[in-house]
């Protein structure tokens, strides 16, 4: 039985199928906020004086590098272009150029001041406190594959109850709305619930309406049970941690009261596809780098990735409920990256934001292609596109608004990168087929139209350097770590690899940057991306596949070079690092995925990771874990209920209690129920149902048992 008052001390029976698998309700209130609000100040006693001189001085440094090495590109290019006279198509590509130059060199600021710190030893660690509250580890889920998410809390509970027993509770958080996934998952999860030790209690709760998606799956959550908790620990479905770093997650937010939220630095593994093995290997080998200069500019004002993070509840319920925005979508209506806002309002409220990257055995995994790449950028795009409305509002403080311009840059710069390549061309073909006005104005002397190329080499060359650099960084800080060497595989290995991803991720860039040019149109000529559930197998996908999503990346770089071959030779080979990998889209979008088509790169060790030579004990277990749960048979989920009585019984039990309430008009019960009324037989029934029909029945339980009787 299910003790109600205590929700870390709940055990449910092997033999108890019919009890709600979910502790007595906590509520917190959550009020929705406003775009623009006052701010509030971090408070004196919040951060020492040591952290805020050390904040401050990172974010001079990061100022002055960025300011610097801006000055200078912007300034070389308008001399290369200034000989004589600029002209106006020429005024157009040097602000074009100073855009994305200073972005690129705002990164580079970052990845060298990370560079730094990494090299010296971390001398001051945070706080920590014994909590003395319960957390909540919190697994929101949408269409999933169930074995692997019950593998994982299998691990992660029996790491937890070893470590800190009675302290941590999971709730599954299901926003599943596919018939098969829904009733495949209470399957998969009864055994696990019922079976979970008062020690580490393990709920599930599937919305009915899984309205503002993922922000309103968490807010749900707060605003049921948030009381009972002091922190929630939000995973996402592909997120592992130990528990030694969960426990240090609550430890320090229990040290730091004035702290809402803390970050964690994702580590990607399970890697098994080239294009997941390149960013696997790059967020291991070059990651901490950037991560160690964000860090230290953000001080308390850092950001939230969705997931792998501890937040205070009662800060979040506070602060974190999302405005409605203005409009349609898919600038208007709910957020959907939810994120970076979060964060944002948690700051703005008051509290501090922090990104500790000491904090090892936090895990994710990796889009497995090119193509699930791109799928994503879509659901991306649109979030932080919307971010454009929270950056001039009112309340928040500048370490806040420069997250979200890296929001909206990282696809805006695609536009601006793509505009850069198309009126240099148009720069090219103007000088080789209209005559040049030589006496445009008024002089005894004629104006040349030439630029100094020398300049312009020398600047292409500090160009390359600023976009390589943080790689080498990566590189070189790995080098000269013995362990971390030998865990990539040794020197010659992590050399190799680390060419082999500069070289793949240089023909990928493009392919990308065009893609992401077409999703900024079609958001901005007002189409929504949806919700659709990430890609979690190896991404393979036939020649034809690939063939339809990247035709018109192959045709715009094959056009794009022959027309540069027909102004200059020159030109089309200072175009070819763009137009490869475009001209060679299709293949390489197949090779990005399918783990059996680039399996020799593992074979001979290239971007070796170091967490596959000597992996942590939690991801072994949840592999052990993974590799003996029994498949689940494809089977309809009517079948799946009737044929498993005690299935059959939970199932009705997690039901939502509807007491008085008035059923509402919704055409997909009414008409499921005349079907259920007139059918013959379960087959029969399940072939005439459409998806929201069968999803209909399932929710009433009223229905259910008149679909045992047809069943029988």
């Amino acid at each position: 039985m299910i003790d109600n008052n205590n929700p870390l001390s709940a055990h449910v029976n092997n033999t108890y199928h019919d009890a709600r698998a979910l502790p007595e309700e906590s509520p917190l209130l959550m009020s929705r906020h406003e775009v623009s609000e006052p701010g509030h100040r971090l408070t004196p006693s919040q951060q020492t004086v040591w952290f805020t001189l050390r904040t401050f001085v990172a974010q001079l440094f990061v100022f002055m590098v960025t300011a610097g090495l801006s000055t200078y590109g912007i300034r070389e290019m308008y001399l290369v272009l200034n000989t004589n006279a600029i002209t106006s198509l020429q005024m157009v590509f040097l602000l074009l150029f100073s855009i994305n130059f200073l972005w690129v060199t705002f990164a580079f600021s970052q990845a060298l001041l990370g560079f730094l710190l990494h090299l010296k030893p971390r001398l001051i660690k945070e706080n920590e406190t014994e909590p003395e509250f319960k957390t909540a580890v919190l697994l929101p889920i949408y269409n999933e594959d169930p074995l692997r998410i019950r593998a994982t809390i299998e691990a992660m509970s029996a790491d937890l109850i070893a470590t800190a027993p009675g302290k941590y509770a999971f709730f599954i958080l299901s926003d599943t709305n596919r018939a098969d996934a829904w009733i495949a998952e209470e399957q998969t999860f009864l055994d696990l619930i019922n079976n979970s030790q008062p020690q580490c209690p393990v709920y599930y709760r599937r919305r009915h309406q899984n309205s503002e998606r993922k922000a309103g799956n968490i807010g749900d959550w707060v605003q049921r049970w948030g009381g009972d908790y002091e922190a929630m620990l939000v995973l996402d479905a592909d997120s592992i941690m130990s528990a030694k770093s969960m426990v240090t997650l609550s430890r320090r937010l229990a040290g730091a009261p004035g702290v809402g939220l803390i970050q964690t630095l994702p580590t990607l593994v399970f890697a098994n596809t080239l294009y997941s093995r390149l960013q696997q290997f790059a967020n291991q080998c070059f990651g901490p780098i950037y991560a160690e200069g964000l860090s230290a500019w953000h001080g308390l004002s850092s950001n939230f990735w969705g997931h792998n993070a501890i937040i205070r509840t009662k800060a979040f319920a506070e602060s974190c409920h999302l405005p409605i925005l203005s409009g349609k979508a898919p600038f208007g209506g709910h957020v959907l990256s939810h994120d970076f806002i979060e964060a944002a309002l948690l700051r703005r409220a008051g509290w501090g934001v922090r990104f500790d990257t000491d904090i090892e055995a936090s895990f994710e995994e990796a889009p497995p292609s090119l193509i699930d790449v791109m799928i994503r950028d879509r659901r991306w795009c649109q979030g932080n596109l919307q971010h454009s409305a929270f950056m001039f509002a009112r309340g928040f403080s500048l370490p806040t608004r420069l997250h979200l311009l890296s929001g909206v840059m990282s696809y805006l710069s695609a536009i601006f990168w793509l505009a850069l390549i198309m009126v240099g061309l148009a720069i090219a073909v103007q000088a080789a087929f209209i005559r040049p006005e030589y006496f445009a104005n008024p002089s005894l002397f004629p104006t040349w139209p030439v630029f100094d190329s020398e300049r312009a080499l020398s600047l292409f060359v500090v160009s390359m350097a600023i976009v390589l650099a943080p790689k080498a960084f990566g590189w070189f800080a790995a080098l000269i770590n013995i362990p971390r060497c030998l865990r990539f595989g040794g020197p010659i290995l992590l050399t190799l690899s680390t060419l082999l991803e500069m070289i793949m991720s240089a023909l990928y860039a493009p392919i990308l940057m065009v893609s992401q040019f077409g999703v900024v149109l079609s958001i901005f000529r007002g189409k929504d991306s949806g919700w659709m559930p990430q890609s979690r197998d190896d991404g393979a996908l036939s020649w034809m596949s690939v063939m339809r999503a990247h035709l018109g990346h192959t045709v715009f770089g094959v056009a794009l070079a022959l027309t540069a071959l027909s102004l200059s030779t020159e030109l089309f080979y200072w175009l070819l690092p763009i137009t490869i990998g475009l001209m060679l889209s299709i293949p390489l979008s197949w090779l990005s995925g399918g783990a059996r088509r680039t399996k020799w790169i593992k074979t001979v060790g290239l971007l070796r990771a170091p967490e596959e030579k000597k992996p942590v004990n939690i991801l072994v277990k949840v592999k052990e874990n993974e590799a003996n749960l029994p498949h689940l048979r494809h089977m309809h989920p009517f079948s799946r209920l009737v044929n498993n009585p005690l299935l059959f019984k939970w199932h009705l039990a997690q039901l939502p209690d509807l007491g008085e309430q008035k059923p509402t008009f919704y055409a997909p019960r009414i008409i499921a129920e005349w079907k259920l009324n007139h059918a013959e037989s379960l087959s029969q029934l399940e072939s005439w149902l459409e998806p929201a029909e069968v999803i209909a029945l399932l929710s009433n339980a009223d229905y259910l048992q008149k679909l045992k009787t047809i069943g029988n």
